[in-house]
């Protein structure tokens, strides 16, 4: 597992998502570093220089804790604060319930905790599916969707970081009827660079996408069945451990993936949840497109956090 580490101090552990690599948290990195913390970032498996297992099924959430909880273990670290964006999200959530001990506080941004749903995930994406274009269904072939992003990992993701932003309603790829593949459905992206990311930036995470493809990234989501399954155990238990929750205004997740009132359902399931903030204009990208406002959030919640022990 390859890991970006800066800083000394308590261990703040960055978890990304698709398609991102550990450098979409280079901005958080820096501060937390500064702040007198030792900010980790993987490459989660399946991306940029992380190992890659063939086997699709070696990428659930549980898999992926087992790695995290072993980059403690492998730096001498008893607890960590975990932050957590898309997947990365799911992933600290799930980590929350599964090894609280080894928690001692979650930043999550844009995707809030609910609990696991009665019925496994497929049973929702593949109704709507059936009316529009919807990702989560169209992911779900292997070998589809991996050979058209890897045609082009460079109009890929201009496309898809640009569609995500708050520059941009992702949910207007529903408009789309099903049959497509994702570049069909998703805009043109402006030319770089953006007021938020640089040419620079962007030929850093395209390089890595460029070498490996998406096939890692998609495997995450050809396991969100197999994740619910995993997890009955932990149907009804609440997240108890300290919780700082952050999203953008424009967020299509906040929009349209997680329920009715996703902030109501985190309040009500999370139990040690200390502070909720909306970053106005942002997007899914919000650690990118708002930097300063997610840094000083971050810095904010580990001081309050009794990080001495």
């Amino acid at each position: 597992m390859h890991v970006a580490d800066q800083g000394e101090g308590f261990p703040v552990v960055f978890c990304h998502g698709f398609p991102h690599t550990w450098y979409m948290w280079h901005h958080q990195l820096d501060a937390v570093a500064a702040a007198g913390y030792r900010a980790l970032a993987p490459d989660l498996r399946g991306y940029g220089r992380t190992e890659a297992p063939a086997d699709p099924e070696a990428y659930t959430n549980a898999a992926v804790i087992g790695d995290l909880l072993a980059l403690l273990d492998d730096i001498g670290a008893e607890k960590a604060v975990f932050v957590g964006l898309d997947f990365g999200a799911q992933l600290v959530w799930e980590l929350s319930l599964r090894a609280p001990e080894r928690v001692a506080g979650v930043v999550v941004l844009n995707n809030p905790f609910a609990p696991r749903p009665p019925r496994p995930p497929s049973a929702f994406w593949t109704k709507a599916a059936e009316r529009h274009f919807l990702h989560l269904s169209y992911f779900q072939t292997p070998g589809v969707a991996d050979a058209e992003l890897a045609a082009d990992p460079r109009s890929f993701l201009a496309r898809v970081y640009y569609s995500l932003s708050g520059d941009y309603h992702y949910l207007d790829t529903w408009k789309n009827p099903p049959g497509l593949g994702y570049l069909d459905v998703l805009p043109q992206a402006p030319a770089l660079p953006w007021p938020w990311l640089t040419q620079a930036e962007f030929d850093t995470l395209v390089a890595d996408f460029e070498r490996t493809g998406f096939t890692g990234g998609l495997n995450w989501y050809r396991n969100l069945d197999r994740n619910w399954e995993l997890t009955e155990a932990y149907a009804d238990v609440k997240v108890e451990v300290p919780t700082y929750f952050l999203y953008g205004e424009n967020d299509p997740d906040m929009e349209g993936f997680s329920g009715r009132d996703p902030l109501a359902t985190l309040r009500a399931n999370v139990t040690d949840l200390r502070e909720v903030v909306d970053v106005p204009g942002a997007g899914h990208l919000v650690q990118l497109e708002r930097p300063d406002a997610v840094n000083g959030f971050l810095i904010d919640a580990l001081k309050s956090l009794d990080l001495s022990r």
